[in-house]
């Protein structure tokens, strides 16, 4: 791997994160299409440093919601900060079942299977196109709604299948208010992609001692200022009521990972 591959791959990881196109699944098309030969340990800790890119970039974007929620969790008195966090919480379930349980079976799933990318895109196609006929909601995050994005979210691990436009589009087809269903799915992810860097870092003893940082670290900042523009692209976006457009982007990209998967 050398920088050029990661500083491509690190543009592609902060702009698919946020954009309802999927990361994961445009990361495999990458590799696939141009032959970048990422494996073993090398792979392992390039993803922890574009996902490290990325989960800053919302940090950042985010920084006043974040403080304002810890401040209310922290307080003495109940507040709608502790029941927002308490519905985080219980949305990260279902994922967290997944990667403790099928780590192992996903994992077979991120090498460059065309066909599987190809399939899930046209899936985010569909959720998005139909996430945009529905009447504009103006509900709020209940328990149950934050239960059914949690499992949305579990699904979207597949590559493909992307995690902010399927939660998103998730959040909207049971009503809730836009602004409220984006800062829930962007929100929602942080805990995890740490939690998941965490857990892959200890269970491979921590880094290698000759592990070249040079491409890590340019992925990481190409990711991190790429993340930052398309995250406030994505909610700008999220409040026009411009999400068909990924559909039908994706629907193309699908299409066309499904033909070349065939060949």
């Amino acid at each position: 791997m050398n920088t050029i591959e990661a500083l491509i791959l690190g543009i592609i990881q902060g702009i698919t994160e946020f954009l309802p196109i999927s990361s994961s699944g445009h990361l495999e098309l990458v590799k696939a299409l141009f032959g970048l030969q990422t494996q073993g340990e090398e792979s392992l800790f390039l993803t922890l440093a574009l996902h490290v890119g990325t989960a800053l970039s919302t940090l950042y974007i985010f920084w006043t919601d974040i403080l304002n929620l810890f401040k209310g969790i922290f307080s003495l008195q109940k507040n709608q900060e502790q029941l927002f966090a308490v519905q985080l919480l219980v949305s990260m379930i279902p994922a967290v079942l997944v990667g403790l349980f099928l780590e192992a079976q996903i994992a077979v799933l991120f090498d460059q299977n065309l066909v599987l990318v190809g399939a899930m895109l046209l899936i985010t196609a569909v959720l998005l196109f139909v996430a945009e006929k529905v009447p504009v909601g103006t509900g709020s995050i209940s328990f149950p709604k934050a239960i059914l994005i949690g499992l949305i979210q579990a699904i979207a691990i597949l590559p493909g299948i992307s995690r902010s436009g399927s939660t998103i589009a998730g959040g909207l087809l049971l009503g809730i208010d836009r602004k409220r269903a984006a800062r829930f799915s962007f929100l929602m992810a942080l805990p995890l992609i740490f939690g998941s860097m965490v857990k892959s870092i200890l269970d491979h003893g921590g880094a290698p001692q000759q592990l070249d940082l040079i491409p890590l670290i340019i992925g990481f900042i190409a990711s991190f200022f790429t993340g930052i523009l398309a995250c406030k692209w994505m909610l700008a976006l999220v409040q026009k009521s411009q999400l068909v457009y990924f559909s039908l982007y994706c629907f193309i990209v699908g299409g066309i990972s499904l033909v070349y998967g065939f060949l």
